[in-house]
């Protein structure tokens, strides 16, 4: 039986350790001993960056709030033509130094498509700076608005949070954001900031019974 190896651990300046292992061909990533991402668990990520593409007409500008493993990555980059820029914010500086060493065949290197920006930052931050930029802004941090790992993450879910979401879109514009379970909360929040709001469910993997969700909000042109 083959046992997990690991590959790389990194400790953030908060005090939180991150940690790369592999048991065979499945790739985890495990904050503080608590696995976070998996490379066999990625369905869904897929799905956000299909349902707000499939909503979105030309896009010139994408924003993927979380690398992780790079999956909402390469399927947004997958769904867009030559002219369009997807930047990807990535808080942990850890995790685009193992996609570009260790794990970016898992989603056919995303970073080395030359569409893509990265930049090392909180997603809040890039957000903030970009009033109207984006066609599409698709968010995958922590578990979503629900059973978060980490209290800083709230803001972004927080009534201030969303509002600077629709705030950074074009008209006609869409967010979609991955969450591991419904909040009927968070749905409320969006359609109060004037979003027209969908709700889809996708499996964790293909195949799965466990359901993830996606939150979709849609500003009016």
């Amino acid at each position: 039986m083959l046992e997990w190896t690991t590959v790389d651990r990194a400790r953030q300046p908060d005090g939180v350790e991150f940690s790369l292992a592999h048991h065979g061909d499945e790739w985890v990533v495990r904050v503080d001993g608590r696995t976070l991402m998996s490379s066999r668990m990625h369905h869904s990520e897929e799905v956000l960056a299909d349902e707000a593409l499939d909503r979105v007409d030309a896009p010139r500008a994408v924003l993927v709030g979380g690398l992780g493993l790079g999956f909402t990555l390469r399927a947004a980059l997958d769904r867009v033509d030559e002219s369009c820029r997807v930047t990807v914010a990535e808080l942990v500086p850890t995790l685009v130094q193992w996609n570009r060493e260790h794990v970016g065949a898992l989603a056919d290197h995303p970073l080395r498509d030359p569409r893509c920006d990265v930049v090392v930052d909180d997603v809040r931050r890039v957000i903030a700076r970009h009033r109207g930029a984006f066609d599409a802004i698709l968010l995958d941090v922590d578990n979503g608005p629900v059973a978060l790992s980490a209290a800083s993450n709230q803001a972004l879910y927080s009534e201030r949070g969303v509002r600077a979401c629709r705030d950074a879109l074009r008209p006609g514009g869409v967010l979609a954001v991955w969450s591991s379970g419904p909040s009927p909360r968070f749905e409320q929040r969006l359609a109060a900031m004037g979003l027209d709001t969908e709700l889809v469910r996708a499996a964790a993997w293909t195949g799965s019974r466990a359901r993830h969700v996606i939150f979709i909000g849609r500003r009016g042109g």
